[in-house]
């Protein structure tokens, strides 16, 4: 026993070593102060019993109060008397580290496992997070005991591990913050990609793509794992992430794709709009049809300083709330023309061509109307046809043989690409289209809608009013 103690001590104060001056380098240059901040942090976890024992160790905090976020599963929440100081700064209700000179504190909490320790199970969001925090290094310490033999992952770089008499543990740490962990039975073999990708495969990489994973553009230095194969929940993490067959092209859009993720908050957009942040960020087409089809769309209509004016907006986004409203606002900042391109597209299954649309307030007999939207296309200015028509009295509907419109004294009919219209049951042939479908929704020309329906058209700096 006492052999077996000894030489984890001799491992770890190894191991410490090699960390400590790229530790101590990093940490000379972390940002303190108000509002967002960056600390490092130590965590400690023992696996006994059915749970996981942590203690979270924090350094460098800023001297201003900070909201602590706990696990939801988190029990036997308290602080960790690892100095004299470590628990001065803990609010009497656990809920922050209070405004003190301390730089440093530390908390212990339990996480039970339903079930225990179960092999290829992804552990997600299991840490103690700090509102406005940014964690710039994270060291895991990681001990079960002897007759538990499996593998850990933390997405964080595997510094070293050991089997000893009583205890099997293992050590990680890298750049980054970590909320989840992965253990499985059946130990792999690390095959090293590159500093800052490692893939977990009982396969070796062959050469060729050894060499294309160095080529890969990643968004930034923090440690990602590539496992092969799925775990129990077939969910991925943050920066462990599963895939059955390994390809560069496979490898190359889950890593740019959670990197992205990490990066942005687009928890209530949809997959397609990281897929296009992605493929911009990286100068490649990453994702769906539809993402892909976006970026052509936005790339054909931008010059290289739109290009690189949107760049630079999308790079100033990171670490804050991106939708496809605020995304459309940057795009509007960029081409000085309003467009809804990004909010339009999550309206619709396929993809919404990219238009320009007027800004003033639209105004129908004196009536605001929002519904009525004014876009501009191929040098014209169209319409949304319906609401305004029905506001002033016509009724409208899709017929087998195209598009009725009638009052007490008018009928129209528009068939879909045959070069006329009827109006009063009286044929008229026609150069161009009067109607115009965009996404299921009908448009008009501007002089279509003015000839057709005796409509007068007003305009000032601020409002459109429409009048018959």
């Amino acid at each position: 026993m006492k052999y077996a103690i000894s030489f984890l001590g001799i491992l770890l104060l190894v191991i410490c070593g090699t960390l400590f001056f790229q530790y101590h380098a990093y940490s000379d240059h972390l940002d303190t102060g108000e509002g967002g901040f960056t600390y490092t942090q130590e965590i400690e976890i023992t696996y006994r019993s059915g749970s996981l024992d942590i203690r979270q160790h924090f350094h460098n905090l800023s001297n201003q109060k900070i909201d602590i976020s706990w696990p939801n599963l988190a029990v036997s929440t308290d602080c960790f008397l690892e100095s004299e100081t470590s628990c001065d700064r803990l609010s009497e209700d656990k809920t922050n580290f209070e405004e003190k000179e301390s730089r440093n504190a530390s908390l212990s909490y339990i996480i039970p496992l339903d079930g225990g320790l179960k092999s290829t199970q992804l552990l997600k969001d299991i840490f103690v997070t700090l509102k406005n925090g940014n964690a710039g290094y994270t060291t895991v310490h990681i001990s079960t005991d002897s007759e538990i033999q499996g593998q850990w992952v933390t997405g964080l770089p595997l510094i070293g591990q050991q089997s000893l008499s009583l205890v099997n543990y293992s050590m990680f740490a890298g750049t980054g913050d970590i909320s989840e962990l992965y253990w499985r039975k059946d130990a792999m073999n690390i095959q090293k990609a590159t500093d800052f990708l490692s893939i977990y495969s009982n396969k070796p990489l062959n050469k060729e793509m050894s060499e294309q994973l160095k080529a890969i553009k990643l968004l930034n230095e923090d440690h990602i794992v590539i496992i092969q194969g799925k775990n129990s929940s077939d969910s991925q993490g943050k920066r462990i992430l599963f895939i059955d067959e390994l390809s560069i092209a496979s490898i190359n859009e889950k890593v740019i794709l959670s990197q992205v993720k990490t990066q942005y908050d687009l928890a209530e957009s949809p997959v397609w709009v990281s897929e296009v942040i992605a493929s911009f960020l990286t100068d490649s087409t990453i994702g769906s049809k539809k993402s892909r089809e976006i970026v052509e769309s936005l790339t054909k209509n931008m010059s290289d300083d739109q290009k690189a004016n949107w760049m630079g907006k999308l790079k100033e986004a990171k670490g804050s709330k991106i939708s496809a409203k605020q995304l459309d606002e940057r795009l509007t900042e960029v081409f000085g023309l309003h467009t809804e391109y990004f909010e339009m597209n999550e309206t619709v299954k396929g993809v919404y061509p990219f238009l320009f649309s007027d800004e003033r307030e639209v105004y129908v007999a004196n009536k605001p109307q929002d519904s009525v939207k004014v876009i501009f296309k191929d040098g014209q200015v169209l319409y949304a046809l319906d609401p305004i028509l029905k506001s002033l009295g016509y009724e409208t509907a899709v017929g087998e043989n195209g598009y009725y419109i009638q009052n007490e004294t008018q009928k129209f009919r528009f068939p879909q690409g045959y070069g006329f219209y009827v109006y009063n049951d009286q044929r008229y042939n026609t150069v161009s289209e009067p109607l115009i479908v965009i996404a299921d929704n009908f448009y008009m020309e501007e002089t279509w809608i003015q000839r057709l329906f005796n409509i007068d058209i007003q305009k000032s700096e601020t409002t459109i009013n429409i009048k018959q």
